[in-house]
């Protein structure tokens, strides 16, 4: 017996692949459909045009984001600032590789941010940031975390996972050195 994947979900995961392949752009109704194997008149029965997709991505997005960043917390030694740097390889980890997906999550114009299962999920990475963070502060620091999140996610945009390990040039510094300088002693 085979398992056939609802068509939303099919959907979802045919604009994550396009969105791998070839950044924003490549992300169309026509297109995930073709990529999915429905339709093209199938997203419609589904989303509000393309901005509910993008929308429905971004919330699985952020689940991923969120179980990538609790997976390396979990998994490291258990001081304060290996979970917290656990939570930023967890971070990075995800973005590896998934730069069109990252945009998406994060700047792309046409994403509901308003959507109710868009705010739990995008709340929720926040408040694992936060808790890492919490151990160095007594409790909840917008500065403190804010420098985190940035070092965290500029080092991202930037690319510096990727250019890791190259060959002529010079390497960007591990992020865990970066971090030590935010992170009080």
């Amino acid at each position: 017996m085979t398992h056939e994947i609802p068509t939303r979900d099919a959907l979802i995961e045919a604009g994550i692949a396009l969105l791998a392949e070839g950044g924003p752009e490549a992300l169309t109704l026509r297109r995930a459909a073709a990529r999915a194997g429905v339709s093209h008149a199938a997203p419609a029965h589904h989303f509000k045009g393309l901005r509910g997709l993008q929308t429905a991505i971004a919330i699985r997005a952020f689940a991923r984001f969120n179980r990538a960043m609790e997976t390396h917390r979990d998994a490291a030694a258990d001081t304060p600032f290996d979970r917290l740097a656990g939570i930023c390889d967890g971070y990075l980890a995800f973005v590896d590789g998934q730069l069109g997906l990252f945009h998406l999550m994060f700047t792309a114009a046409d994403v509901d941010r308003d959507d109710p299962e868009f705010c739990v999920e995008s709340d929720r990475a926040y408040s694992i940031l936060r808790a890492g963070c919490a151990p160095f502060t007594g409790g909840a620091d917008l500065v403190f975390e804010g420098a985190v999140w940035s070092a965290v996610h500029g080092y991202a945009t930037l690319g510096f996972t990727q250019k890791r390990g190259q060959a002529g040039g010079e390497n960007p510094p591990p992020f865990r050195d970066l971090l030590r300088l935010i992170v009080p002693s």
